[in-house]
Parts: C-alpha cells; sequence; structure tokens
C-alpha cells in the first residue's frame, strides 16, 4: 500500500513540474554573477537594471541540447531546466535507433559517453566497440564505442542520461561513466531519462516551447542496412512533426549537411522555410563572399547557423565586431542563429574554441553577456543556443528581445 501511495505521489508530482516549467521563468543567479563580472560601462548598467524585471519567455533564448552547463543532455530533466530559464526553443538532436526508430542524442556514436550503457552488461556487448579497460602501465587508453544503431529503442529507454564525459584512464565501466569537467556538475545526474524524438515533441507542446530538431549525421553506412537512405531519414523527422499536427512556424529544423536542408526546401517546403544550415566548415575567402551566401538564399535556404567565432572579429581597438562572414551573410538576406553560449568553461584565457577569433578581447566570464551584445545588436542574430538558457533570456528581457516569433 505504501509503495502504491508513494508511486501515485511520484506520478501526480511529473505533470506538476511540467506545469510549473510553462508557467513562470525563473532565471537564477548565474546571469546576474555574469552580470556583476562585466567590465563597467553602459551595456552592464542596463543589464543591472534588470534585476527586478519580470522575465517571459523568448523565442531568442534556444535550450542547446537543453540545459547541459548542469544537466544530463537531451534529457526529459534538462529540457524542463531550459524551459523554466525561459527558453522559447528547445534542441532535440536526432539520431536513429537499430530498429529505426528516432531519438534525442547529440550523436549517433556517444551512448558511451552520454548515458551509463557501459555499466550495463547486456548492453555493453552490443556496442559497436565494448568497454575495453585502460592500461595504466602502458598509458593505453579505455576504450568504448557505443551508438544509437547498437540497440533498439526499448534498450535505448532502458538507459540513464548522464553528464557528456568520460574517464579515459578507466579500468572498470563505472570508472568510465566519470571525469565530468569541474566547471560543470554531477548534482542532477542521478535522474537522467532519455526520450524517443516523438516523446520530445509532445513534452515541448506541454511545456509551450517550440522545436528545433537537428538531424545529426550518421556514423553508419547508409544507407543503413541497405535500405534506410539519408532522404528516409530525413522525411521520417518531419513525418513526426506532421503526425503531432505542429504548425511549421513553430519548427527549426537543422543540419550540417546541406542536402538535408536543400531536402527539405524542395520536399517539405512548409517545413523546410525554416530549415537551418549549421555551417561547421573553416571560413575562407569563397565560403564567407557575399556571392556564396547569395547562393545559398538562392537554393532557398533561409537561415544560417554558425559557431560564434565565425560571426566575430577584432578592429584595430581591439574591439569585438562582426566579422565580414556574417556581413556578407546578412547582405544576402540570411537570417543568423549563433551557437553556442555557456559551452565552454571559464573564460578568464580567452574562451577557448567559441570564442578564437576574439580572444584576445575575453579575460572574464562577463565578456561572455559583451560577446551576446554585439551578436545581438550588431550582427543582428535571431536566436542564440546555450547550455544555459537563463542567461541569454535574461539579455533578450533587459534588451527588449522577448517577443515570440509568432510577432514576426
Amino acid at each position: 500500500m505504501k509503495l502504491r501511495l508513494l508511486v501515485t505521489m511520484v506520478l501526480c508530482l511529473v505533470p506538476l513540474a511540467v506545469a510549473q516549467a510553462q508557467a513562470s521563468v525563473e532565471v537564477g543567479p548565474r546571469p546576474f554573477w555574469l552580470v556583476d563580472d562585466m567590465d563597467e560601462g553602459p551595456l552592464k548598467q542596463r543589464l543591472q537594471a534588470c534585476r527586478t524585471k519580470t522575465m517571459k519567455r523568448t523565442d531568442f533564448s534556444i535550450g542547446h541540447r537543453g540545459a547541459p552547463l548542469q544537466f544530463p543532455e537531451h534529457t526529459r530533466e534538462s529540457y524542463i531546466a531550459a524551459a523554466r530559464m525561459g527558453a522559447g526553443i528547445v534542441e532535440c538532436d536526432v539520431a536513429f535507433t537499430k530498429d529505426r526508430q528516432l531519438v534525442c542524442r547529440h550523436a549517433q556514436n556517444d551512448l558511451h559517453t552520454t548515458t551509463n550503457i557501459v555499466t550495463v552488461p547486456e548492453l555493453n556487448a552490443k556496442c559497436t566497440q565494448p568497454f575495453v579497460p585502460a592500461d595504466p602501465a602502458s598509458g593505453r587508453e579505455a576504450q568504448a564505442e557505443c551508438r544509437t544503431s547498437d540497440i533498439t529503442l526499448a534498450e535505448f529507454k532502458s538507459l540513464k542520461g548522464k553528464m557528456d564525459a568520460y574517464d579515459p584512464m578507466a579500468t572498470t565501466p563505472e570508472e568510465y561513466v566519470g571525469g565530468t569537467a569541474d566547471w560543470r556538475t554531477d548534482l542532477y545526474s542521478s535522474r537522467g531519462t532519455l526520450m524517443s524524438h516523438r516523446e520530445s515533441i509532445e513534452l515541448f507542446k506541454t511545456l509551450g516551447v517550440k522545436f528545433t530538431p537537428e538531424l545529426k549525421t550518421p556514423v553508419v553506412e547508409m544507407p543503413f542496412e541497405g535500405d534506410y537512405s539519408q532522404q528516409d531519414y530525413a522525411r521520417q523527422l518531419i513525418a513526426e512533426y506532421r503526425e503531432a499536427g505542429v504548425n511549421p512556424n513553430d519548427v527549426w529544423p537543422q543540419s550540417f549537411n546541406l542536402d538535408d536542408v536543400l531536402f527539405w526546401v524542395n520536399e517539405t517546403p512548409r517545413y523546410g522555410r525554416q530549415a537551418v544550415f549549421l555551417d561547421m566548415a573553416e571560413p575562407t575567402a569563397q565560403n564567407s563572399s557575399l556571392s556564396y551566401m547569395e547562393g545559398l538564399k538562392k537554393q532557398g535556404v533561409n537561415i544560417l547557423a554558425p559557431a560564434i567565432w565565425k560571426m566575430l572579429a577584432l578592429n584595430g581597438n581591439q574591439e569585438i565586431v562582426p566579422s565580414e562572414y556574417a556581413k556578407n551573410a546578412g547582405m544576402a538576406g540570411l537570417d543568423m542563429i549563433a551557437w553556442s553560449l555557456e559551452r565552454s568553461g571559464p573564460l578568464a584565457e580567452g574562451g577557448g574554441w567559441y570564442y578564437q577569433s576574439v580572444t584576445d578581447a575575453i579575460n572574464n566570464d562577463g565578456d561572455m553577456l559583451t560577446v551576446l551584445d554585439v551578436l545581438a545588436r550588431e550582427v543582428g542574430v535571431i536566436a542564440v543556443f546555450s547550455d544555459w538558457p537563463a542567461t541569454t533570456t535574461l539579455y533578450a528581457n533587459c534588451m527588449g528581445l522577448a517577443s515570440n516569433s509568432d510577432d514576426h
């Protein structure tokens, strides 16, 4: 009887948690901690003046994998946290299982670092590369590679999400699943509920947020098992939104593969209108040129999403300004989305990969808000992916950008 009562109480609390995430926006202390860390100036003063402002959800703020700075990525808990922080759009990266079901995972082959699969003997045995312990004497690192396509949806759902990390010198599976960076946390890793793509759609509808699924590039040879093609995969992603009755205006499908984007543009034009081309290529004179950007636009691409650093440069005064890449994209009529704020660790030493074009202007964590301001006001991005959406939500509310996509 006690067990039945406990289960009933838990089931009652789940919809309550979802409803609370939908009803209120809580940015918490971190964004203001970052504001206080900024260099003195008008931007800092304006953001400090927002301390008592009631925050609204905004489509400018995209939950990148949910809120993975502290919550296990692509889990129910991470998605709910992102919605609570005011993200108007939340991302489910999409991969497929052995039985060709779509699931939320950053890569087809990251189960060994983002879940507990290597600690589950019967599933570890199904991995492309089951766990092999490190040999500290020789310096050989531990090995493992586990793919969504190695297991079925039911097996995938039996796993628990964790922070994306591993211990390369682990000699046991339990050691291997450790290794979380010291600027992240395992405080919320005790619960990491994995989700299918369909389940994410239903959750996001309940949360009142919009959708940006990313079709992850497969690591297996396509067509998978000889008859599941890349176009089948891309078509299936859109079909699940149609089946769920989701308005195409609320969906921003993404891919690093331009052919996927053009497939959506041409075969599913209502969903393809907001298809996002994720641009990972190293910038060159050719692929940063106005003619290249105009070529994308002529093919039907409307939204370009490069890493933060590709849109920024330093002027002669070491001030952060829009790059030629960003200026040419804007001149060609392309909307831009930036990724990913809060993905780096502490910025005291320049910010790492995401800030590489402006390293000399970065020396404290507050500088990420300066970067965000240049992206928003000078580059003119329409949204920003963030690992901690509260920061982007605060900025958008303080700067008058907290309107929904329905308004434009």
